[in-house]
């Protein structure tokens, strides 16, 4: 399926969907948020999508806010993008079903933020962020202030938003934010295969997984120790884990389906 802003197409077990604004460096749009809400919705709901693999055409993964109207809206109208902004990143975090960012090009403002409310990030060798919202007098939106800190500490965090200044991908790489670096040239086939890779793998388990770990940063140990205690009694009772067990007395790999 095309939209005007996205691109959602279903392969497989795996939901690709691609920013689809070249000519503005895939700046968000309305439309284009919204498209990626009801991409994950239906993600959500349909058992055969395993994972979601997000990415951006042309030049760049994603300009974030489109400075070509910057400086004409009013208050309300920023209340209510950035409403719809924040519901999207949520949403995301809510999704039981990993996530993945395509990072090509460059990654700026809230595109940057939208990369990292993903569950992993491949980016390609030279590609930079910049979160560069000083620039335009401006503070993060789109989650960056909760984001980054966790990811690199509070001191990095601040000087990256305080000085703008574009971060290579491979030092976001050293420092953790970044899970793969890969060649340009080789970054959407790289990024397929891990996808495929994810999308056979026990996916009820990997998305309460994904919860956990989510949740870690905000909760005691006495709240995560619980919260396992829980899930791991319904996990116990998956097709996903009898199948786990299964392949392993038999000595061979197996077939999980997500269930």
């Amino acid at each position: 399926m095309t939209q005007e802003h996205l691109v959602v197409e279903k392969l497989g077990p795996v939901l690709s969907l691609t920013l689809n604004r070249p000519e503005s460096l895939n700046a968000f749009s309305p439309e284009m948020i919204l498209g990626i809400k009801e991409a994950l919705i239906q993600a959500q709901n349909d058992e055969d999508i395993q994972v979601v693999v997000l990415s951006g055409a042309g030049r760049a993964f994603s300009a974030g806010g489109d400075v070509k109207t910057m400086g004409m809206a009013k208050g309300a109208q920023v209340y209510e993008h950035i409403g719809r902004l924040n519901e999207l990143i949520l949403l995301m975090k809510e999704t039981e079903k990993p996530i993945i960012a395509a990072v090509h090009g460059f990654a700026a403002g809230a595109g940057v933020n939208l990369a990292l409310a993903c569950d992993l990030i491949l980016a390609a060798e030279g590609s930079k962020f910049a979160l560069s919202f000083s620039q335009v007098g401006l503070i993060s939106d789109g989650g960056g202030s909760y984001l980054l800190p966790r990811l690199i500490g509070p001191h990095l965090a601040k000087q990256f938003f305080f000085t703008a200044e574009p971060i290579p991908a491979e030092r976001l790489y050293q420092l953790g934010a970044i899970n793969y670096l890969v060649p340009l040239e080789k970054l959407q086939e790289e990024t397929t295969k891990f996808a495929l890779k994810l999308a056979h793998g026990p996916g009820k388990a990997y998305g309460k997984q994904k919860k956990l770990i989510d949740q870690a940063f905000t909760s005691t140990l006495e709240e995560i120790l619980e919260q396992e205690r829980l899930i791991q009694t319904l996990m116990v009772e998956t097709e996903d884990h009898q199948e786990g067990i299964a392949a392993f007395k038999e000595k061979r790999k197996p077939a999980f389906k997500g269930k």
